[in-house]
């Protein structure tokens, strides 16, 4: 049964990185479909900055007061914006909202492909001529690609802004001095490595989502499968690889 299920893993690992490379065949090619992108980031991205801000803002507020009352024990409330500003952009910002976007666009993109799949939709576009990678899979990764890391940016900026209102509140902390403190902490290098982890992340939540879409079958069914398996991969994978890339970005940047 291990050998059988190893098997199955590799089995799969190969066909994704036959679709990678397709992708990126099709990405350097024409036709190119500039309306389905535009369309994707609008979907994708855009559909996505409520919860983006939200989840920003909570973490900011959660974490300032967290540390704040922590560090106030042994009086180092002064160094709550540093701590708040750097975790929020090297870590938090982008595993949150990777996560998030692996639970609503990664769902959404196998929901929707597993259902043209199912429907025969897939097989009427080879039928037309055109190729179903072209058409489908290379507007989605490229708009992931594209929109998690400013995603990341803006949820990382509203934290700040969300640390900065209960530090004052709070902890009577001057506006100035938090902001001098967050602008001398995070430097340029930390918001490269954010957007750099996540437009990994977001390549990786896109070809995996569409890859088990384009394997869905069994109807309805299988695309409620394939929803669950998509989550659950990608937030595994996003979890586990961003402890590499952050020791990678440490031993480059520290």
């Amino acid at each position: 049964m291990m050998i059988g299920h190893i098997e199955k893993n590799l089995k799969i690992l190969g066909e994704l990185v036959m679709l990678s490379k397709d992708f990126f065949y099709c990405m350097f090619t024409r036709p190119f479909y500039w309306g389905r992108l535009f369309e994707q980031i609008i979907q994708l991205g855009v559909g996505s900055l409520s919860i983006t801000i939200v989840i920003g803002i909570v973490t900011g507020l959660v974490m300032t007061l967290q540390f704040g009352y922590g560090l106030a024990k042994f009086g180092g409330t002064l160094y709550v914006p540093a701590i708040v500003s750097l975790s929020l952009m090297r870590e938090l910002a982008p595993i949150f909202t990777s996560l998030l976007i692996a639970g609503r666009i990664g769902s959404g993109i196998s929901a929707e492909i597993g259902a043209m799949n199912v429907t025969q939709q897939i097989d009427a576009i080879r039928a037309l001529g055109t190729n179903p990678i072209r058409v489908l899979v290379v507007p989605r990764v490229l708009s992931t690609v594209l929109a998690l890391p400013l995603l990341t940016t803006l949820s990382a900026f509203m934290g700040i802004i969300g640390g900065f209102s209960i530090a004052y509140a709070e902890f009577a902390m001057p506006p100035g001095f938090y902001i001098n403190k967050v602008l001398s902490t995070v430097q340029f290098t930390d918001v490269f490595g954010a957007m750099f982890k996540t437009a990994f992340f977001g390549f990786n939540i896109a070809i995996i989502a569409c890859y088990r879409g384009f394997q869905t079958k069994e109807g309805t069914k299988g695309v409620g499968e394939a929803t669950t398996w998509v989550v659950v991969t990608t937030s595994i994978i996003i979890l586990v690889s961003d402890f590499f890339l952050s020791k990678l970005l440490i031993l480059l940047f520290d």
